[in-house]
């Protein structure tokens, strides 16, 4: 008869080899697998274990798609957590697209998620859209006024464009692209201000949301301020140019004159010079035309004479001061 405590032994091997038993064979898992109509064997829940995949994660997703209509086997399911997708967002995404009657195969929604976006959030965005404001937009219109315009941009999610599409940076760029071009290309402000639907219109009719993960639902221009005249400005800094550039060229023009002012007086000096010097040479003249015989006397006289003549005309000619008589 077995002592006490080998029957403690032989029932406490019983008790773990049943639990190892069970978490081998997921039986539980297996029969409400059945009990939701999900097809799946046992053996493929054993083998899951041994890839490392949770049977009840796998199991419990096939669960919840079968219920809700969906067609998702099992080795998709593996294949997706097996690559590092997140299941239970696929699978509610999945859903959720099905109730919406938005077109996502189960594909298209693993390659959504593995590229890093929220694909449950995707399609609740594509459901309900999203408003996004544009920061302040300035632009000038031809009569040189300056127009600040704020947007709001209602788009919803595209479902098929986003992997690899851009983001909400540039539909905002985009818009104020738009936003721009068609303030410049108005004749005045006061149109932009009478119609700013107008500037809604032809924005939203660029096709701004193409290569985007949004489609663009529709542009309202939520506020127009009235900035700066940008026109006159640019006309004072103008004339402000204008007027240094003519400034500088009179600057010019006068150092130009006080230079040749400056070169005239030179020559004069130097006219004079040659005059004195040629002045200075007469009585050497003189002198040697009385050695060589070719002046005589009486002409030398009759020179101081006519000298002395001129001098006194010279003198008389001169007006005479209020002390001078």
């Amino acid at each position: 008869m077995d002592s006490p405590i080998q029957l403690v032994l032989i029932i406490t091997g019983s008790v773990v080899a049943i639990f190892l038993l069970l978490y081998i064979l997921p039986v539980n898992l297996w029969f409400t697998a059945q009990l939701s109509n999900v097809k799946i064997s046992l053996l493929n829940l054993v083998l899951m274990r041994l890839r490392k995949v949770p049977p009840s994660l796998v199991t419990n997703a096939m669960i919840t798609s079968t219920k809700a209509g969906l067609k998702i086997t099992s080795n998709e399911i593996e294949t997706h957590y097996l690559a590092g997708g997140n299941v239970n967002k696929v699978i509610k995404a999945l859903i959720s697209a099905d109730k919406a009657n938005i077109p996502l195969d189960f594909k298209l929604a693993t390659a959504i998620d593995l590229a890093g976006r929220d694909v449950f959030d995707a399609v609740q965005l594509s459901v309900n859209p999203q408003v996004i404001n544009t920061p302040p937009v300035a632009a000038v219109a031809k009569d040189g006024i300056q127009l600040i315009a704020k947007a709001r941009v209602t788009v919803r999610a595209n479902i098929n464009q986003l992997v690899g599409g851009a983001g909400e940076e540039t539909i905002l760029a985009r818009v104020g692209e738009g936003i721009v071009t068609t303030i410049g290309s108005s004749l005045n402000h006061k149109e932009v201000l009478e119609n700013p639907d107008r500037i809604s219109k032809t924005v939203l009719s660029k096709g701004l949301d193409s290569g985007t993960a949004f489609e663009i639902l529709s542009i309202d221009i939520a506020d127009i301020d009235i900035g700066e005249n940008v026109g006159a400005k640019l006309q004072t800094d103008q004339a402000e140019a204008d007027l240094k550039v003519a400034n500088a060229r009179a600057e010019e023009r006068r150092a130009m004159a006080v230079a040749t002012e400056q070169e005239m007086r030179a020559k004069a000096q130097e006219a004079k010079a040659k005059v004195i010097e040629a002045e200075s040479q007469v009585p050497m003249a003189m002198a040697e035309a009385f050695r060589n015989g070719n002046l005589g006397i009486m002409d030398y006289y009759k020179m101081q004479n006519i000298q002395a003549d001129t001098e006194m005309r010279t003198s008389i000619s001169k007006p005479q001061g209020p002390d001078k008589k």
